[in-house]
């Protein structure tokens, strides 16, 4: 997702389906055009506390899928994932959630070892684990994770994916991004910036 520099809240589109078909509409049109939102849900985070989505209500966030012990796009993601935490350290209008695809797994003890090794500081990032279906379910059918080849697969097929997904403060989403790739990431990080100016 590229554009112009001069980047403003209406250039960001919205996306209510897992094809991923912009919508370019302003605020107030979205609110009558566009009805699929992240729901709410509760897992749990590296300090092994409950992380309330509820609780993060008039915040930006974005999330991605990641695994401990995955040794190929994870750790190029996690890397990348380091510049919108240093473009927005302990801002707290901009969250990051990485949910753990493999949860029997990743213990919130897991996760916190895995955000020592990162060097992950700030407050505003969440790494969370909780129950495989409600992830998985979170994962393909609220933040279309996986494109529409994902939507229909259910929790026995393991999920993976490279995206980095924006939501804005009303949980609509509002971008797609290849979280591989540096490139991307940085208009990942222009993108935020234009939304937060319209909080």
């Amino acid at each position: 997702m590229f554009g112009c520099s001069n980047i403003n809240e209406n250039n960001i589109p919205y996306y209510d389906s897992p094809d991923f078909t912009p919508h370019f509409l302003n605020q107030k049109q979205a609110e009558t055009r566009i009805f699929h939102t992240i729901p709410e849900f509760t897992l749990t985070d590296q300090y092994n506390n409950d992380f309330i989505f509820s609780k993060s209500k008039n915040s930006l966030h974005v999330a991605n899928f990641i695994f401990t012990t995955c040794s190929d796009i994870c750790p190029n993601m996690t890397s990348n994932m380091k510049l919108v935490e240093k473009a927005f350290f302990n801002d707290s209008l901009v969250k990051i959630l990485s949910f753990s695809v493999a949860p029997w797994i990743d213990t919130p003890r897991k996760l916190f070892e895995y955000a020592n090794f990162y060097d992950i500081k700030t407050n505003n990032w969440f790494l969370l684990t909780g129950d495989k279906s409600k992830i998985y379910d979170l994962a393909r059918r609220s933040y279309f994770a996986e494109e529409d080849f994902g939507f229909s697969r259910d929790s026995t097929v393991f999920l993976h994916t490279e995206h980095f997904i924006l939501v804005d403060q009303n949980r609509k989403i509002r971008g797609i991004y290849n979280g591989t790739l540096e490139l991307e990431t940085r208009q990942l990080i222009k993108d935020i910036s234009a939304l937060k100016e319209s909080l």
